[in-house]
């Protein structure tokens, strides 16, 4: 990618700071969670906890080496039940949100989304590489007042792993919504009694520190290169950037993969599930809408 495409686009930036024995990604998103969000399709409080939702997947995912699919997945027992956003290897991306309109907290309602949101729950982690290989899942109470500090409390108590999350999602004055996802971890190779570089306690203090000046102003600045950023957080003890990687949004749903699906009911439940002759499905993430007249139900079974 070029440094203009670089300036706010749609990517995963990776970069590492040796000097404090620190790794990270930087993800910006720009028309791609505008795509997955779609016009109007949800409230804006639901929409924003979607679009950090994508930016924190991009992020975690990228983090990893699988050939597949991670899925990042929220669920409560608030008003928003169910939040779900993957990414292929690819880096195609999708997600969708489930909510209950009634129940959503007015406009004048403030405070941090995840409990006023979602509620009591759990976030879950898979990465699925096909039908030949075992999933890895983790999973983490909801807990703290926002995703960010979900996934840092997961990493420190069940990955033993040192992470600091940053997370930003809003809408400009156009009305159009970006996303954003900042990380860093200790790199695994560095034991916590290491004097190189430093002590471990002490740099990673110091890592934290600097990664705590960022703003979400920052963020999600379209005037400000993502390479600049990293330079302004690190440059005292030199960040290496690595090459960013494009993600964009691409639905994996289709009229054949919904036959397939349909073909595995028995036909008395294809029976009882037509309206007028028909059956309607609609995917979740992509709000695409398949129909299946009669003549399409009796070849399910031909």
């Amino acid at each position: 990618m070029t440094d203009r495409q670089l300036d706010f686009g749609d990517f995963i930036l990776p970069f590492q700071v040796e000097g404090l024995g620190v790794r990270g990604r930087l993800v910006r998103m720009d028309r791609t969670v505008r795509d997955i969000i779609g016009n109007g399709r949800y409230p804006n409080d639901v929409a924003i906890l979607l679009a950090t939702t994508t930016a924190l997947s991009a992020a975690l995912a990228s983090g990893l080496k699988y050939d597949g699919v991670f899925t990042l997945q929220a669920q409560g027992n608030g008003p928003v039940s169910l939040l779900l956003a993957d990414m292929t290897s690819d880096g195609d991306m999708r997600g969708y949100a489930k909510y209950d309109a009634d129940a959503l907290p007015g406009t004048e309602n403030t405070g941090a989304m995840v409990p006023r949101l979602l509620g009591a729950g759990h976030l879950a982690f898979t990465v699925d590489q096909g039908p030949n290989t075992d999933r890895y899942q983790g999973i983490t109470e909801l807990s703290g007042g926002t995703l960010a500090d979900c996934a840092q409390i997961y990493f420190r108590d069940s990955e033993q792993l040192d992470t600091a999350v940053v997370l930003d999602a809003s809408r400009d004055n156009k009305g159009l919504i970006r996303a954003g996802a900042f990380v860093i971890q200790k790199m695994p190779d560095q034991p916590i009694d290491t004097e190189i570089p430093g002590n471990h306690k002490e740099t990673w203090r110091e890592a934290t520190v600097l990664a705590a000046t960022l703003k979400a102003s920052e963020l999600l600045d379209p005037t400000l290169p993502a390479r600049n950023l990293l330079f302004r957080l690190f440059h005292e003890r030199g960040v290496r950037v690595f090459e960013a990687k494009p993600i964009q949004h691409a639905c994996r749903c289709g009229r054949k993969r919904v036959e397939n699906t349909l073909a595995s009911f028995p036909e008395a439940e294809i029976n009882a599930m037509r309206e007028n002759g028909e059956i309607s499905v609609t995917c979740e993430f992509c709000g695409l809408n398949y129909r299946f007249d009669e003549k399409d139900l009796r070849a399910l079974y031909a």
